[in-house]
């Protein structure tokens, strides 16, 4: 097996179980590894740290295991059995009898012990996506270990790795299925997250098809709903908005540029079967329809649009840019309303986000509190080993 070699002083961070070896921390490698391939790391003594897959970049190798187990013919089937049984455990997955959530998170790159792999459960399809060439290359391997570890559960595993996976290694990134169980044909299906109704489609649907980190800030949106009219922004497929509907929202508004989004969004507020009259669907930008709203039409607002920031270069733009929103949506919101303001770039910590929104509210004037600080659910852990894995931050803001 080929050995990478780290320089003097360089194992602290696998010593305390972190999950990457950066390209600055190599001294040698012994061979010629293509990426993707299974090396084994060494400290400069030549005591093995941990084997994991090689790739080209500041991230040289992600660890798969600190001891042998990487090694074993049934490496996969083990880590996907403990990633369900996490799920288990919460809640999330029930083995015997009807569940109010049949869609989840099931692997979550380091935070389940496989880094540069997501999958994704919905009611018995499993979505993967590769983010490294050693995840897309083991897919076969990967969807294996899922039929052995879901047994007749298991519809069909689809992978989604063209968007997510390393577009210069020369890799066939074709979407598409890599097994299908017999007389399964859909490419999209019903699921219920705590007893809601969402049509998931997973060829067509950004990501995975649905947004599954804000399942448990949905719920806390529509505990808060009820008599309430509702500015839903960067709706996506409308997940907080059928919650708010379900919950007796007065009336909710739901905004986003996309098309095919918004025609989602129908169709959920259909299939959950409310008045028609209660929700409006808006095809437009939702800075430029913030901006335009009159004050005070809205008592709750859901901010939550995409990453702003995808790498620290871009960070400084990206809270200028929570700023503007922040103080838009604060500016506008009804007096005694609630606003639920959500970042999911990774760069962005949860510290540069409380003071984007402080500054968007002193710019304001108005009085604002903090009700509640808010986060990504069991099913995206975090790996106490990589903080870095934490990516999802929201407040949950009173406006006087």
């Amino acid at each position: 097996m080929i050995k990478i070699i780290l320089k003097k002083g360089r194992d602290e961070s696998l010593l305390r179980f972190h999950p990457w070896v950066f390209s600055g921390a190599i001294a040698e490698v012994q061979g010629d590894p293509a990426e993707g391939d299974l090396v084994a790391v060494h400290s400069s003594n030549g005591n093995v740290l941990a084997y994991g897959h090689y790739q080209i970049g500041s991230i040289a190798v992600r660890v798969l295991s600190f001891d042998e187990s990487a090694l074993h013919p049934d490496y996969w089937e083990t880590m996907l059995a403990r990633a369900l049984q996490v799920r288990i455990a919460s809640g999330l997955h029930v083995i015997d009898g009807e569940s109010s959530t049949n869609c989840y998170r099931l692997v979550h790159g380091e935070g389940d012990n496989l880094p540069g792999l997501i999958i994704d459960y919905y009611d018995g399809v499993c979505v993967m996506q590769a983010h490294s060439v050693g995840m897309f290359r083991a897919k076969k391997q990967i969807s294996a270990a899922l039929q052995k570890v879901y047994g007749d559960q298991l519809k069909a595993v689809y992978d989604k790795s063209s968007g997510t996976a390393p577009y210069k290694a020369g890799l066939e990134l074709i979407d598409g299925y890599i097994y299908k169980k017999e007389g399964f044909k859909d490419d999209e299906q019903v699921v219920v997250e705590n007893g809601h109704k969402f049509i998931v489609n997973w060829t067509e649907g950004q990501k995975t098809g649905f947004f599954l980190d804000q399942r448990d800030n949905r719920a806390l949106v529509g505990s808060l709903s009820k008599g309430r009219n509702v500015l839903n922004l960067f709706c996506y497929t409308g997940g907080f908005s059928i919650y708010a509907l379900a919950s007796g929202a007065l009336h909710v508004d739901s905004v986003d540029s996309s098309k095919k989004a918004m025609m989602m969004v129908d169709r959920n507020v259909e299939a959950n079967g409310f008045e028609p009259s209660r929700h409006t669907s808006l095809c437009c930008d939702a800075i430029d329809y913030l901006k335009q709203a009159p004050e005070g039409k809205y008592d709750l607002m859901i901010v939550d649009p995409p990453a702003f920031a995808k790498h620290r270069g871009s960070l400084k733009n990206a809270l200028r840019a929570y700023q503007r929103l922040n103080a838009a949506a604060i500016s506008k919101v009804a007096p005694g309303g609630l606003v639920f303001t959500y970042s999911c770039s990774q760069v962005v910590d949860k510290e540069a986000f409380a003071l984007a929104v402080f500054s968007a509210a002193a710019q304001c004037g108005r009085s604002v509190r903090i009700l509640d600080r808010l986060n990504q659910p069991c099913d995206h852990s975090v790996n106490i080993y990589h903080p870095e894995g934490e990516y999802l931050k929201g407040l949950l803001l009173y406006v006087e």
